[in-house]
């Protein structure tokens, strides 16, 4: 807990003078552009982005009456508690997922010793290792993450691995390979996939950074904003309203001139 403001959680920081990587009371705030207009705000007591979808999806159909139909963010949101958020609530996420850049590679495609480009099948409820051989159903395993949201993975479990001359390039355990499948999130991501290299999603993902990372960027560079001057999540969330208003303004006078 800080001292200096019991509602701030601690987080490492990009400017690092000491060079130690020490910890500083911080909040986590997320922002919605259109355009480089700031649509919507929100500040959170928690270090990553993952778990801060929800709470500022709810935050934009508080302020306009409706969530927003198209999310394009980045892969620190990518999960399959989000996918679900944005499929019940008519979003249509444009939200990249971890290794989703690694596995357009082919490097990634054409290698048979990873599990996600083993074969499975539906059918029978099976996997297939590169030698073909099937690898059957041996359990299942539940998961409950911090925001009480639960995951389900199956596992499959190989037969033959001893003898197996593959077996030095496949894998280095002592038993018989065991793979996971996650098969909602697996579905999930095949989803996003398709969005993703679409070719909305290709103009979605050259004009985010383009949109919310040089708002960010004038907040922090043209206006100096680096660090909050009021304490306790209540006032924070106060400074950073007024912040954004201001933004919005200089924007739209700009715009008026032109």
């Amino acid at each position: 807990m800080s001292k200096t403001d019991p509602d701030a959680t601690f987080m490492r920081m990009k400017e690092d003078h000491m060079g130690n990587g020490q910890l500083k009371p911080a909040f986590n705030t997320q922002i919605s552009t259109e355009d480089g207009f700031v649509t919507n705000y929100s500040i959170h007591q928690t270090t990553t982005d993952t778990t801060t979808y929800q709470e500022h999806m709810d935050a934009f159909k508080e302020l306009h009456g409706h969530y927003p139909k198209e999310s394009i963010a980045d892969a620190g949101y990518g999960s399959e508690e989000n996918y679900l958020f944005a499929k019940e609530n008519d979003i249509t996420p444009f939200i990249k997922y971890n290794y989703f850049h690694k596995e357009q590679k082919k490097s990634w495609k054409n290698d048979p010793f990873k599990s996600s480009n083993f074969h499975y099948n539906k059918d029978k409820d099976c996997s297939y290792c590169p030698m073909g051989q099937q690898m059957d159903k041996v359990g299942e395993r539940t998961t409950r993450t911090k925001t009480g949201f639960i995951q389900r993975v199956s596992l499959y479990q190989a037969k033959r691995c001893t003898d197996c001359p593959l077996r030095c390039l496949c894998h280095d355990a002592k038993e018989e390979r065991i793979i996971q499948i996650n098969h909602r999130l697996k579905d999930l991501k095949n989803w996003a996939k398709e969005l993703l290299t679409s070719e909305q999603g290709l103009k979605h993902r050259s004009q985010r950074p383009a949109d919310v990372e040089q708002t960010f960027g004038n907040l922090k560079a043209n206006k100096g904003f680096k660090r909050f001057l009021l304490r306790g999540l209540e006032k924070v969330e106060i400074e950073f309203g007024l912040l954004c208003i201001s933004h919005n303004l200089a924007k739209y006078s700009v715009n008026m001139a032109k």
